[in-house]
């Protein structure tokens, strides 16, 4: 007849699980810090590193741009027009454009870019990855050679960012685009007003805000599904490495970010 636990082994397991969700962590924040040097380090980028960052830049951005901003435009125009007729009906046409560059352009769309390449590169980079500490996974950072990190680890992270980045500016762009073309049409005459509009919302704190969200959205998708992919399997079992992390991660992001601008 087996014994029943002691309630001096649930202390010892939660430290035992606290001991690995940090060290989980710790590894995550010393690959990016890492990456992040070498992507900073002029002699790190040698012919083959720049012929290989190139190539995921291609299949990580180029490839999936255009049919991504048709995505973005479509659902875009839908909610574009959602919020000018709301507007309309309830008296409020001089508050629907400032809405829509709010909520779409500084909210919507840089999350959304980022969830798709988080996806899209987390999925790949599994489906690819070896087994094993020597093939692809470790136990802490140190166990990953020079060699991989500079020609193969940090292309991807430096292609997964540069792709977060041109998927939400380019998708912005066409959101605003489409945001005149219903508010004014195909007149000329709307673009004071439809650039003061723009320019109230984007003041000098709300584009650095932006630029800032946008750049940590792009470092956290780059580093954490990765991360979390390389960590040795006894500290990382989960179908998905790093989902729930980056998850959390974005979140946390945004809510400072909205706390940032709104409270």
């Amino acid at each position: 007849m087996s014994s029943s636990p002691t309630l001096t082994h649930y202390p010892r397991h939660w430290r035992t699980r606290l001991g690995r969700t940090f060290a989980s962590w710790w590894f995550m924040l010393q690959f990016g810090a890492i990456v992040l040097v070498m992507a900073l380090t002029p002699s790190s980028y040698s012919r083959s590193y720049r012929a290989t960052t190139a190539r995921h830049i291609y299949t990580s951005t180029w490839q999936v741009l255009p049919w991504f901003t048709t995505l973005s435009a479509l659902l875009s125009l839908v909610l574009i027009r959602i919020v000018v007729v709301t507007a309309l009906s309830y008296g409020l046409s001089q508050y629907a454009l400032q809405m829509v560059v709010r909520v779409l352009v500084l909210e919507l769309i840089p999350l959304s870019a980022a969830m798709f390449v988080a996806l899209r590169a987390g999925l790949a980079f599994n489906m690819g990855a070896p087994t094993g500490t020597a093939g692809g996974r470790a136990r802490k950072v140190g166990d990953l050679s020079l060699e991989r990190l500079r020609n193969e680890l940090a292309p991807r992270v430096l292609a997964d960012a540069f792709s977060v980045l041109a998927l939400a500016m380019v998708s912005s762009v066409i959101a605003l685009v489409l945001a005149y073309l219903m508010v004014y049409g195909l007149s000329p005459w709307g673009l004071p007003g439809f650039t003061r509009t723009v320019g109230q919302v984007f003041d000098v704190a709300v584009s650095l805000g932006f630029v800032l969200k946008a750049f940590l959205f792009s470092l956290a998708v780059a580093v954490v599904p990765m991360a979390a992919s390389l960590e040795d399997a006894q500290q990382n079992n989960t179908m998905q490495p790093g989902a729930v992390r980056l998850f959390l991660v974005l979140l946390m992001l945004e809510a400072a970010s909205l706390a940032v601008k709104y409270i």
